[in-house]
């Protein structure tokens, strides 16, 4: 769940998330992104993580790109690519 409250990872962290639940037997993830005024509280506790792009408020479109660029970066890292480099 992508919200301005939520927390500040690493991609590096997120591919580590990424393949705990695939670890994990995770069938399937949704990647829902909050409106101007974030999800509700019950929402927010319902969530396997609650993530955000920083502290700066995002078009929905632009998130969705950058979602699934850090999506592919995470998925890049899990397999060794050189596509994402630290440093």
């Amino acid at each position: 769940m992508l919200d301005e409250r939520g927390k500040d990872i690493s991609s590096a962290e997120f591919s580590r998330r990424l393949a705990t639940w695939r670890d994990e037997g995770a069938a399937h993830a949704s990647l829902l992104i909050g409106g101007a005024d974030g999800w509700s509280h019950e929402m927010r506790d319902g969530a396997a993580a609650v993530l955000r792009f920083g502290a700066w408020t995002w078009p929905h479109r632009l998130v969705r790109i950058m979602a699934a660029e850090q999506i592919y970066r995470a998925l890049s890292i899990l397999a060794q690519s050189p596509y994402h480099r630290e440093g």
